[in-house]
């Protein structure tokens, strides 16, 4: 999945846990720690391979193990400052972005690129890229299609819900 959706599918799974438990759109700071826990696999992995550390940029935090000990840690952390809503919205974000990663494989039957699932036991491959569904008339419908229309679908949810989040980052940056 292209990095820039990470962040909507990381906010539509947090609005629609919050939908189900309380009724109401994400607000504050909560929905900034999910999208924010949304992107951070590809913030860790990326720079990782780029410096030579990693031989693909899916890797240490995309792996479950990674994605365990960090989310295990937030939690607790979280927990032990009497947050669990902290932990609760950081669990949703990180595992977003790990389950976005794998359909689009799946669908495009490359089945040895869920190697990152399983870093350092399995193997990962170099990632192949944008991957063509099919076609139809003479369009080639890829993954990208699909990425955008989430990516729009989360945007207008996002709009929709009066941008939550937004106040809290305001705050903070200036």
């Amino acid at each position: 999945m292209q990095p820039i959706v990470h962040p909507v599918v990381g906010y539509l799974c947090y609005a629609g846990y919050v939908r189900a438990s309380d009724g109401e759109a994400p607000q504050g700071e909560l929905t900034v720690v999910a999208v924010f826990a949304a992107v951070l696999p590809d913030l860790i992995d990326q720079p990782l391979w780029l410096i030579g550390v990693t031989p693909v940029g899916r890797t240490v935090a995309h792996s479950l193990f990674g994605g365990a000990l960090l989310v295990g840690a937030v939690g607790l952390l979280a927990r032990r400052r009497g947050r669990t809503d902290i932990g609760v919205a950081f669990a949703i974000g990180y595992a977003s972005h790990i389950a976005a990663d794998i359909p689009w494989h799946v669908l495009a039957g490359d089945y040895h690129e869920l190697g990152f699932l399983l870093w350092p036991v399995t193997g990962m491959p170099a990632y192949s890229g944008v991957k063509s569904l099919g076609t139809v008339g003479a369009v080639d419908i890829t993954t990208l299609w699909l990425e955008a229309i989430l990516f729009v679908a989360g945007a207008a949810l996002w709009w929709n819900d009066g941008c939550p989040g937004v106040e809290v980052v305001r705050r903070y940056v200036g």
